[in-house]
């Protein structure tokens, strides 16, 4: 993205790192624009026939001014990978307008001539016939790429740079053309290699020529500019933001059209010589840039040339949202288009939220009377806001907003950015938060969602939300909860261990019983082969001890190292902790190991495991890199319990809500799904043993409580209560992400749990101690049932 990257999500938006996965043929969607281009690529350096002793890469830039290459590297992959980069070359010093950069690779045996003096060297192995070369920026954005040879799968455009040999290179067209297709812009001929020094570069970039335009017609009523990759002149406004590489300006003469942006955004790579308020004339090209994979792209003015007309000119009034226009809350795309931004696709501002965010991208826009709808990330400065008063919503219990399924994705919220302001100028929100007034920035996307940058710090007012209690079992009743602690190992600050000890014996009231995923092992995330967690949970139980809690014990089962996803290194488990001290005693048959199934025994009140505790079908393809359920045989008070303690496939892959593809494409699902289904097998074989057994099953299931996985563990013959569905809509939440309250742990009970005839024997209790704070200790919210078993 133009802006310094700000954070890396899961599941739908990735930053652009060096040795991130490739994107086959997309270079477009990933690289950064930028007057520098790689010019020539030579892998033949030292081989048989060569001239030249050494393989290179050659830059140009071709715009008119100097560019600082200072931090940036060069990637070399070989023409298949998908991985990291096999080589990578640190640059330094300047390259000048219109000039060449040569980077020296390795030798070879062969060649008879040395390169010209290089002006930075690496030790890439450049292969002489197909390879990829990538230019990453000094925040590790791409810049440029070249894909060559027939057997590249990754490049620019429709297709790969044609092969060389030892005795030609891969060479750019003159003058210099950047059509962002490899196979158009590069042919092969014999490699002439320059450096900085050269009087007359081999590449020669022509004088552009444009077209005048309004940002009106620049931004068009569409996710992509009518004018992509055309360069356009004399574009007047008046500059309304600055950020580190660029800044937005607006138009003060606008259309009548609601929707074509008013405003865009500059690209200007470094530190823009402008001030807010400036009435700025800029010829430039137009970009569509994407800021992440799989979100929609920004379009932008690129290599721009920009003339200040005037300083201290007023900006034009931001747009109210919630008062001069009003986000259509519960549809995204409508139509179900596939890829939003492919030509032809209806843009439909007045009914589509994403069309209407996107028909003020790059504006000034204020949000009226702003409510805190997640908790700030502190380490991004960003918070989810609605509109106070936001229509056609459903309000959680504690202020938030309810994702209350797939047609309600609740379209009217923003991220609010404080990234343009200075650091920790804004004040951290929990949900129901407010702000006085209005919170005022420049509208922009990133990560797949919309982003409000902040201009001016708004005037915070606290609601005042407290950390629930839930109540404490009566003497009869058998208290179950469970709680993901994120990624807890010994390495954590203690105050981590002594928070999440808090909660457990203070806001859960020390249940009897507790499932807790993402244990992680004894060295956290360092990858040195370590499984066993036993330092992991005694810090913890010692914690919950110092907290005034009763001593547990622990009951799990060592992963593979490396089999069960999650934090490489981290090997994350779930973890039976359990209190003996009021009547709940477990029962241990040896023999479960890792790789060991546990199965069904016996019928009717012999009923067992075959170990316990034990793994649901460990070596089932459902479970390739992720947690494998956890059950162990409990007796309370002489009564056999079976427990399912799971941690399901994240969502991880899934199209984000507001993602270019549409409808999101969820594609985690097909692993979850399988793996529901086997627990609802394990689950099925218990009951045939014994149609009343009393099983509990719980965990992260890391899918919502009107999901089909939800359906499948829930069952139909003999099915099971799926407790966060007994809650009223407004209270069913466990975790919150993007602004959207949703239920992704569950606890769900058979029926000889839930009643007795017609008396119900239990009480549920989601404890929203987390997901709606800023200083959160996981970013789950445990949840406990008491239940009166009989």
């Amino acid at each position: 993205m133009p802006r310094t990257p700000r954070r890396l999500v899961a599941g739908s938006a990735v930053l652009l790192v060096v040795g991130a996965t490739a994107v086959v043929a997309s270079a477009p969607a990933n690289a950064v624009s930028s007057s520098v281009v790689i010019s020539q690529v030579y892998g033949g350096g030292g081989n048989a026939g060569a001239t030249y002793k050494n393989d290179f890469v050659q830059l140009f830039n071709g715009s008119t001014s100097p560019v600082d290459v200072t931090g940036w590297t060069i990637g070399y992959f070989p023409a298949t990978s998908t991985g990291p980069a096999a080589s990578l070359t640190t640059l330094s010093g300047t390259i000048a307008a219109g000039h060449s950069y040569l980077v020296q690779m390795a030798a070879g045996a062969g060649g008879t001539a040395d390169l010209p003096t290089p002006d930075a060297v690496g030790a890439a192995l450049i292969s002489g016939t197909a390879g990829r070369i990538d230019v990453f920026n000094d925040v590790q954005q791409l810049v440029d790429r070249v894909g060559f040879g027939t057997t590249a799968t990754t490049f620019e455009g429709s297709g790969p740079a044609p092969a060389p040999s030892n005795t030609t290179a891969v060479v750019r067209n003159a003058p210099c053309t950047d059509t962002d297709n490899n196979a158009a812009d590069f042919a092969t001929a014999p490699p002439a290699p320059e450096n900085s020094a050269t009087a007359t570069p081999a590449c020669t970039a022509a004088p552009p020529t444009g077209q005048p335009a309004t940002i009106e017609q620049i931004q068009g009523a569409t996710h992509t500019s009518p004018l992509k990759d055309q360069l356009v002149t004399d574009v007047q406004g008046v500059v309304t933001a600055k950020g580190p590489r660029g800044f937005w300006f607006q138009s003060t003469t606008p259309d009548a059209d609601d929707a074509t942006s008013d405003g865009v955004y500059v690209f200007t790579s470094s530190a823009p010589a402008v001030a807010v308020g400036d009435a700025v004339s800029v010829d430039a090209t137009v970009t569509e840039f994407f800021p992440g994979a799989g979100g929609l792209s920004t379009t932008e003015l690129t290599r721009p040339t920009v003339a200040v007309a005037s300083s201290g000119n007023s900006l034009p009034a931001p747009v109210v949202l919630g008062v001069d226009r009003v986000a259509p809350a519960q549809t995204i795309k409508s139509g179900a288009p596939g890829d939003v931004q492919a030509a032809g696709v209806p843009f439909s501002p007045t009914t589509d939220a994403m069309d209407f965010d996107e028909s003020l991208e790059g504006m000034r826009v204020a949000v009226a009377k702003p409510v805190a709808v997640g908790p700030t990330n502190t380490g991004f400065g960003e918070t989810p806001i609605i509109p106070g008063g936001s229509p056609d919503v459903i309000r959680s219990a504690r202020g938030g907003v309810v994702y209350s399924g797939y047609d309600h994705p609740n379209g009217a919220r923003l991220i609010m950015d404080d990234q343009l302001l200075p650091a920790g100028s804004v004040t951290a929100m929990n949900v129901g938060d407010k702000i006085k007034d209005q919170a005022v920035g420049v509208l922009d996307y990133d990560f797949s969602n919309f982003h409000l940058n902040l201009t001016a710090a708004p005037t915070v007012k606290r609601l005042g939300l407290q950390r629930e209690v839930t109540d404490a079992p009566s003497a009869d009743q058998l208290a179950v909860a469970t709680f993901n602690v994120e990624n807890l190992a010994p390495a954590d600050p203690q105050t981590k261990f002594d928070r999440l000890a808090a909660q457990i014996v203070t806001n859960l009231r020390s249940p009897d019983l507790l499932a807790v995923e993402e244990i992680q092992d004894n060295s956290g995330a360092t990858n040195d082969g370590t499984v066993a967690s036993d330092l992991t949970v005694s810090k913890l139980v010692a914690a919950i001890r110092a907290a005034g809690g009763p001593k547990y014990k622990s009951q799990s089962i060592d992963p593979v190292d490396g089999a069960d996803g999650g934090q490489p290194g981290g090997n994350i488990r779930q973890v039976f902790l359990y209190r003996t001290d009021r009547g709940l005693g477990f029962v241990q048959r040896d023999g479960g190991t890792s790789t060991t199934p546990v199965t069904v025994e016996g019928v009717g009140a012999k009923t067992h495991l075959s170990v316990s505790p034990g793994r649901i079908d460990p070596a089932n393809t459902a479970w390739n890199a992720s947690r494998k359920p956890l059950v162990g045989q409990f007796k309370w008070n002489g009564q056999p319990l079976f427990v399912i303690a799971n941690h399901l496939n994240s969502k991880g892959g899934d199209n984000a809500v507001f993602g270019r593809y549409q409808p999101p494409v969820r594609s985690s699902e097909v692993q979850r799904h399988q793996q529901a289904q086997l627990v609802h097998q394990f689950v099925a074989n218990l009951q045939q043993a014994n149609s009343s057994a009393k099983i509990i099953v719980l965990g992260d299931i890391n899918d919502f409580e009107f999901s089909q996985t939800a359906d499948l563990l829930v069952g139909g013959i003999n099915p099971l209560v799926d407790l966060p569905r007994t809650l009223p809509k407004k209270e069913r939440y466990t975790y919150v992400f993007d602004g959207n309250s949703q239920v992704l742990d569950h606890i769900l009970i058979s029926g000889s749990l839930a009643k007795d005839g017609s008396t119900k024997l239990y009480e549920y209790d989601a404890v929203h101690t987390n997901s709606e704070f800023f200083d959160q200790d996981s970013d789950h919210d445990p949840q406990v049932v008491r239940l009166d078993v009989r």
